[in-house]
Parts: structure tokens; C-alpha cells; sequence
């Protein structure tokens, strides 16, 4: 029977340190900054991370920590993870809590923590002007879904739910290897066009304006749920959990052949099964989205072209095997996963699925 997570609550932020498999000597994930970010999320989040491990063989636990504030609020986000970082300085030191950017926080919110434990320089590297971070997971789902569209991305569609940090990344390589972005959602609605948008001018405005970069770029503005209405080949889920519910699932449109996840556990288990009977195939988010863990992982001393050629290698012939899985590549994932983990620790968590509703 698997272990219940360990949680710490912090004493000097509004925030809280999840650890998947309680006493494992690493454990990693990113850090969450959002108002309203909680435990349940963080645990559910972490355990993913345990799961993003194992299908890439890793002996490493899941972990992901949760800090509430405004990450639009520069100089109380500044304060925030200074504070954050100082107290959990000694787990991170020891090496029992490894962790980065996560949704709301960057690389350089973790400055403190790289003084006894430098991460790959091509981490901190900015290309086209994106962190690379950013680029690797957003090349990553776009390899994930190149392996699962017969014929790769030339003339295929995507649209692509949160038109932020990764969005912009899977949106930008999307268009680099011959697809469209025909839709893109932020919380200040959605904007499509079956033509394709311009996804540089888009990334122009979104430096300009962030969230409101929908609403300057020239055409109608829906709101962000339309994301899920238009036609594409490819869908992308980019926010928070339980995206695709049962509901959202049986709506898609007919053209979605692939759901190519950006964001952590995206799937709750009805809208997983309503997908699979619709023959529409549910790539595992901790496969698509593991570019930056593969990143972090890279020799100190690699360049950014030569990561990101290790990344797509290994996230698309890691999904070419699963796709061959009878029950799909999400349960091939999960049960990859549920495998490794079991062979040198025991009994992992249940799959990381979002609750409905």
C-alpha cells in the first residue's frame, strides 16, 4: 500500500512543501506561486512528478511546493520567494528537495538555492528571447504530438489553452516544424483563426501586455472555454488540472485526434475513458510536458541545441513505444511508471487523475 504524502507547511510564506514518497533521499518538482493555489492541488501535482519520474527511470520521489500570492505583483513575489527560498534552503542543501519554476515562478525567483547546487547552464540560457526552460517543455509537447500525428506537424493544426510561458513555446515549434496555431486562450479569452495566427506578433503582445495579449491582437475575443470549440488536429491543455473533464472530452470537436498535454494532470478519469471511446488519443502529460526535467538533467556543460535534440529524441521515442500500448499511451504511461517505481521503492500513489468537476 503506498505511503500518504508528507506535508510541511511553511512559517514564512502563505505556503506549503508536498513530498510524494515520504522519506525517498531526492525528491523534486517545481514551486507553484498562484492566490489560490492549495494542498489538494500541490499533493495531486507532486504525485505526477512521482509518475514523471518513474516512465523516465529515474529514482527520484515527487514533490511540488505551493506558495500563495500574486506573481503579477513583482516586488511581492520578490519578497515571497526570497522568504520561500530561505526556509527550505537546508531540504534543498541536503538534496532531499530539488525544485524550479513552476506556474507564477522562474528561474531567476530560485537564485538562493543554486548557490551550493548550479543547475545545467543551458537552463539559464534565453533563447529568441524565452527562458529555455520554457522552450524545452513547449518542444517537448510538440514532439510528444508529432510522434502521435501520422505525418508529423506539416499542414496539422493546433489550438492551445494558456498562451503562457509554455504555451508560447509549444505555439512558436509548432509553427517551426510546418503546423498552424489556430487557436490560442489566456484567462482574458480566446482568439482563433483557421488560417493560422501570427504566432510572433502574438509573443510580442504577450511581453507587452501579458494575459490581455488576446484582446490587442485584431480579432473577436471569446471567452477562454471557446478554446475547447474549434476545430484543430491537436488540442493542448495548459492551465490547471482537470481541464479535460467528461464534459470538455465529449465535446471536442471531431477533428481533435490527439490531446497533447502541457500542463500537469490535466485528465480526470471520466474525461481520460470519454476520449479513449472516441478514438482520440490521450497522450500522458508527464511524458509531453517532461522537457525541463530532461533539461535539468543535462551535462553542465551542454548547449541549448544539443538538449534540445536530446529532449525531442527521448520524449518522442518514448511516446512511439507507448503509443503501441493496447489501452493507449496514458495507461501504457501509467503502468511504465507504476513499474519502475515499484521495483526500488514499493507501491506508488493511484494514477494522478483530477477529480471531476
Amino acid at each position: 500500500m503506498a505511503a500518504e504524502p508528507q506535508i510541511i507547511e511553511l512559517s514564512s510564506v502563505p505556503g506549503f512543501v508536498v513530498f510524494d514518497m515520504p522519506g525517498a533521499a531526492t525528491s523534486a518538482g517545481g514551486t507553484r506561486l498562484a492566490p489560490d493555489v492549495s494542498v489538494a492541488e500541490v499533493a495531486l501535482l507532486a504525485q505526477a512528478m512521482t509518475y514523471k519520474y518513474g516512465v523516465l527511470g529515474v529514482q527520484v520521489g515527487g514533490a511540488k511546493a505551493g506558495v500563495r500570492g500574486d506573481p503579477a505583483d513583482p516586488v511581492g513575489k520578490a519578497a515571497l520567494m526570497t522568504r520561500f527560498c530561505a526556509e527550505i534552503r537546508p531540504m534543498a542543501d541536503e538534496g532531499r528537495l530539488l525544485t524550479g519554476p513552476d506556474m507564477g515562478t522562474a528561474e531567476e525567483d530560485f537564485a538562493l538555492l543554486r548557490e551550493n547546487r548550479a543547475v545545467p547552464g543551458a537552463i539559464s540560457a534565453v533563447v529568441d528571447g524565452v527562458p529555455f526552460e520554457d522552450v524545452l517543455t513547449g518542444y517537448g509537447v510538440a514532439a510528444a504530438a508529432a510522434a502521435a500525428l501520422d505525418g508529423g506537424w506539416d499542414g496539422r493544426c493546433v489550438a492551445i489553452e494558456g498562451f503562457g510561458k509554455v504555451g508560447g513555446g509549444v505555439a512558436r515549434e509548432v509553427v517551426r516544424r510546418g503546423g498552424r496555431v489556430v487557436a490560442v486562450s489566456t484567462l482574458a479569452g480566446c482568439v482563433s483563426d483557421p488560417a493560422g495566427l501570427d504566432v510572433e506578433w502574438l509573443l510580442a503582445l504577450r511581453r507587452e501586455h501579458g494575459d490581455q495579449c488576446v484582446t490587442h491582437y485584431g480579432l473577436p475575443v471569446q471567452p477562454p472555454a471557446r478554446l475547447f470549440s474549434v476545430d484543430a488536429d491537436v488540442v493542448v491543455p495548459g492551465t490547471r488540472p482537470g481541464a479535460i473533464d467528461a464534459r470538455v472530452a465529449g465535446a471536442l470537436p471531431a477533428s481533435v485526434r490527439v490531446v497533447a498535454p502541457a500542463a500537469n494532470v490535466p485528465y480526470t478519469a471520466a474525461g481520460a475513458e470519454v476520449l479513449r471511446s472516441r478514438g482520440v488519443t490521450a497522450l500522458p502529460d508527464f511524458v509531453c510536458n517532461s522537457g525541463a526535467v530532461l533539461g535539468y538533467r543535462s551535462a553542465p556543460d551542454a548547449e541549448p541545441a544539443e538538449v534540445l535534440v536530446a529532449v525531442g529524441t527521448t520524449i518522442g521515442e518514448l511516446t512511439g513505444e507507448l503509443l503501441g500500448h493496447p489501452d493507449g499511451p496514458l495507461i501504457g504511461a501509467f503502468e511504465r511508471a507504476a513499474s519502475f517505481v515499484r521495483g526500488w521503492w514499493g507501491d506508488p500513489p493511484g494514477p494522478p487523475f483530477a477529480p471531476e468537476g
